[in-house]
């Protein structure tokens, strides 16, 4: 081998390691992407073990049915109550087709309530039932603040316009007195209103949007209903999710999910909506640091600082506190009158 020739190997070797070496870079400096599944093997190559007909009805999947839509039902404790009496019983279709096009005072949310005359339950109207009397209600407060004057004549107005069509008579309450009793549900809920969140910040590479999705759902998470959030749902059905876990909806509407760049995320506790009795802040807290030490990255407040071991601590004993004074007010957290307030 000549000389000349060696040297052309040789420089060959080195712009390959150079190149080699610029690709790895490239990849190193490029958000992390999710790992694939390696296809399933081919048909021929397994044996699969013959099933007899029962067998195979044994082992086809149970078809659940979709969950019953949770409907708010009208509570004293943070509704005020306006009773409308009817002349004689009316059918859940006719008061339907007559409820008034949004149920919402400004922005508190009003219900329509009827007595079922054969169960003699209070509950919303449906179809195949009669009802002999009818009740409207209107949310006293919520995360918008306290009911005010021209929310509660609003309430008055779409209600009154209700009870003249199906013939019902209404009994309002006192406007000033629900004014003010909303004003103190409003100042003694407002201190208790409680969501813990944490930023998730990669230490290092960013992450894609498919990356940051795969590593979420080794832990639970599948997407929420809104682009950027994903959620882990509750035990029973149609209960809120426990945590969400949100991104950029900007990069979660990307039209390719592994370019889309993502560096931080968020996770929140929402307090009032899921019970003490299933631990959601030990849940919180575990699923911050697994996800960071999934992802390389590092739990950090509000300023930037990290998130230590000693403030989740002291952040768990502060929250037995608040869980004891919703539970003073008849608004324990997980309850149907706390979620509709702290909503």
């Amino acid at each position: 081998m000549t000389l000349t020739t060696a040297l052309w190997i040789v420089g060959g070797l080195v712009l390959l390691a150079v190149a080699v070496q610029g690709l790895l870079a490239a990849r190193r400096a490029g958000p992390r992407r999710p790992v694939l599944a390696l296809p399933a093997p081919e048909a021929h190559d397994r044996v699969e073990p013959a099933l007899d007909h029962q067998e195979a009805q044994d082992t086809q999947p149970e078809l659940r049915p979709p969950a019953p839509k949770r409907v708010p039902r009208l509570d004293a404790l943070i509704d005020a109550i306006a009773p409308l009496a009817l002349e004689s019983p009316v059918t859940g279709e006719f008061i339907l087709g007559h409820l008034p096009a949004t149920r919402r005072a400004g922005s508190k949310p009003f219900y329509i309530e009827g007595l079922d005359t054969e169960l003699g339950n209070w509950e919303p109207p449906a179809p195949g039932r009669r009802y002999g009397e009818l009740q409207a209600g209107v949310q006293l407060a919520g995360r918008s603040g306290a009911l005010n004057q021209i929310e509660y004549s609003e309430f008055v107005q779409k209600v009154q316009g209700f009870a003249e069509i199906v013939g019902a008579m209404p009994d309002f309450p006192d406007m000033l007195d629900v004014v003010a009793r909303a004003r103190e549900l409003d100042g003694l809920t407002s201190p208790l209103d409680a969501q813990l969140t944490v930023t998730l910040r990669s230490n290092a590479v960013a992450w894609s949007v498919g990356y940051l999705q795969q590593a979420a759902g080794r832990h639970g998470f599948v997407p929420g209903a809104v682009p950027g959030r994903l959620v882990l749902p509750g035990a029973d059905d149609g209960a809120p999710p426990v945590l969400v876990l949100a991104f950029d909806a900007q990069a979660a509407l990307a039209e390719d999910a592994q370019q889309a760049v993502v560096r931080s995320c968020t996770l929140t506790l929402d307090v009032p909506q899921t019970p003490e009795s299933a631990e959601p802040f030990p849940l919180w807290h575990q699923s911050a640091r697994a996800l960071c030490d999934d992802m390389d990255a590092t739990p950090v407040d509000d300023a930037g600082q990290p998130v230590t071991l000693h403030a989740f601590d002291a952040i768990g004993r502060d929250l037995g506190q608040l869980y004891r004074q919703l539970e003073a007010l008849d608004l324990a957290a997980g309850s149907a009158a706390a979620r509709r307030l702290f909503s």
